[in-house]
């Protein structure tokens, strides 16, 4: 299952979306895709705060799009306090979001599809492509 980032659902919202993203997201089976009420919750966010009720639309496709919306549940919340106290204790925190979208992934054994391949890059067990196109 490929759990799709905050990054990669703006970038479907763009008028003229990055044509690798498309092609990567049309060969792989929509209930294959999926995404967080982490992710979800950043776009709604990010919507309300620009305005505008075509990118509310464009906001609202991208989440339909992008299949299920996953919770961050019991099982992430295991993975989160482990995860965060190594990664605390190694100095290399990370971000609160991302440390939940993280955890949501972990424990469901996803692959998190981002352009911030990076900031996931901390979570060494975790597995992260870029449909993206560009470098991290």
């Amino acid at each position: 299952m490929y759990c799709l980032d905050t990054d990669i659902l703006s970038a479907l919202c763009r008028p003229n979306p990055p044509a690798p993203l498309i092609r990567r997201l049309g060969a792989v089976p929509p209930d294959e895709q999926c995404t967080t009420a982490i992710n979800a919750a950043e776009m709604i966010y990010g919507a309300a705060r620009r305005g505008g009720s075509l990118l509310g639309k464009r906001v609202r496709r991208a989440l339909r799009s992008a299949g299920a919306i996953m919770p961050f549940d019991a099982a992430a919340a295991d993975v989160y306090g482990v995860l965060r106290a190594r990664l605390e204790s190694e100095g290399r925190r990370l971000d609160e979001p991302d440390l939940r979208i993280a955890s949501i992934a972990l424990a469901r054994d996803f692959v998190v599809v981002t352009g911030n391949v990076k900031h996931f890059a901390r979570v060494s067990e975790l597995r992260v492509e870029n449909w993206l196109g560009r470098r991290p």
